[in-house]
């Protein structure tokens, strides 16, 4: 059932080796990324694709809606596994215009324990209601709370307990807010990057 899956995997490494014969091994040794990508699971938004690097070079953590909840975790294991041990100097939380994750945490309908994971995005829409509603288009509606949520999250990175660690040991390390756009392939730099703790 999955026969062109595994045809395909032996084609990508076939191609890989030709191209670099020590690439694997290269791999194998060492794992030394220096960005931790926070993403959605979204199939469309592909991490290394996204930013054209290679196997190796992102540390990646996706979830449904790019969350970043300090009670979660599989998230907080991942960030401080990139922050302590692999030593990333760059945490790039990535949302996506036309997020299925965004549109339905706030459509009013219910889907199950999805809701629950959703309900921070719920919250980000009620403290910028005022904003929201005076945008009468649906679709842009959900994209500026895409970009609200992209920068909740920056602000729940920023703030956690491994990366205010960090910062006080005086290791290098910026969190930054993207999101990326499914219409043209292009990253928007939300330019709410934080390099030190906030005072």
């Amino acid at each position: 059932m999955l026969d062109d899956l595994k045809a395909n995997n032996r084609a990508w490494a076939d191609r890989m080796v030709a191209h670099d014969p020590e690439f694997f091994k290269r791999l194998e040794r060492q794992q030394g990324p220096q960005y931790l990508w926070i993403g959605c699971s979204d199939s469309r938004v592909p991490a290394n694709e996204i930013v054209d690097l290679a196997p190796g070079e992102l540390f990646v953590h996706r979830n449904v809606a790019n969350l970043a909840p300090p009670q979660d975790a599989n998230y907080l294991s991942v960030l401080q596994f990139a922050v302590d041990v692999l030593k990333v100097r760059h945490v790039i939380v990535v949302g996506h215009y036309g997020c299925g994750g965004i549109a339905a945490a706030v459509d009013g309908r219910r889907r199950g324990l999805i809701d629950h994971w959703l309900h921070p995005i719920r919250e980000v829409a009620e403290d910028h209601r005022e904003e929201l509603s005076a945008i009468a288009d649906l679709h842009k509606r959900n994209d500026r709370l895409c970009e609200l949520n992209v920068m909740r999250q920056v602000h729940n990175v920023s703030s956690d307990v491994f990366v205010l660690d960090a910062w006080a040991r005086g290791q290098p390390l910026s969190v930054h807010g993207w999101v990326y756009s499914l219409a043209t392939g292009l990253v928007n730099d939300l330019n709410v990057t934080v390099r030190a703790p906030r005072a």
